[in-house]
């Protein structure tokens, strides 16, 4: 007799809800492997979204479809941002119309200072995120800004991948495992510097291994497993329901 818990009640519940960002049902692949096999969720403005499920669930891969990075490729389905479709965008044009990808690894551009990084990024002329305003929210990069981005500390290289990214005007951030080899001191800064980002209107997919701190800072959760949507709900409720977590979380 087949015992594994049943959450599928739960997954997509709020898939005809309206939405700031709404993916549906996107399948996508790294060559002939399928990895992202059907996953729908929404996520509204301002919200914090945790994006959790075991290695190998297919979390990252999801980020980067929605992000059409290429790969893996995004072969059916929809990803709708404010009402533009980027599903039939590349990736370049769906960053022209909000949509930031901060990878695991940074991407800090060596041979250039924190502020030359930013610059960079930044539009011209900034609309929403000047040089200021950002310095206002990290006001440890305006100290480093002339320091090579590249020799930063961990923490302080995350904050920057962060700030480049809202220095492109964004409307939705998208964060793959921000807290990976952080000290807790660090993450509990970054924690508020999410926060506050929140505050300013800015949509947040977070996937990050450390379950419970993503369900702390989240307002929703989405849980994948084998590429699919086994829950959409509260945070809250993967927090208080035990079986679900050491199901899917092993927490």
């Amino acid at each position: 007799m087949n015992t594994k818990p049943d959450f599928s009640k739960n997954a997509n519940h709020a898939s005809t809800a309206p939405a700031f960002l709404s993916v549906w049902d996107i399948h996508a692949y790294y060559g002939e492997s399928y990895i992202v096999q059907g996953v729908s969720f929404n996520v509204h403005e301002g919200e914090i979204l945790a994006l959790l499920g075991r290695n190998g669930a297919g979390k990252t891969s999801t980020l980067r479809a929605i992000a059409q990075i290429g790969s893996p490729e995004l072969r059916k389905g929809e990803v709708w941002l404010d009402h533009k479709p980027l599903h039939k965008m590349a990736s370049h044009e769906a960053a022209a119309n909000g949509l930031a990808l901060v990878p695991e690894d940074r991407r800090i551009i060596a041979g250039l200072t924190v502020e030359e990084n930013l610059q960079l990024a930044q539009i011209a002329p900034p609309i929403g995120w000047s040089l200021e305003r950002i310095y206002e929210l990290f006001p440890r990069l305006k100290e480093r800004r002339k320091q090579e981005g590249v020799t930063l500390s961990g923490g302080e290289q995350q904050m920057l991948a962060i700030a480049r990214a809202l220095a492109r005007d964004i409307k939705v951030l998208l964060l793959d495992e921000p807290y990976e080899g952080l000290a807790p001191v660090i993450v509990d800064e970054i924690e508020k510097t999410l926060t506050l980002i929140k505050q300013q209107g800015i949509t947040t997919i977070l996937v990050e291994q450390n379950a419970v701190r993503a369900l702390r800072l989240a307002d929703r959760a989405v849980i994948l497993d084998t590429g699919g949507v086994v829950f959409d709900g509260s945070a809250e409720e993967v927090l208080n329901n035990a079986e679900l977590r050491s199901e899917y979380l092993a927490i």
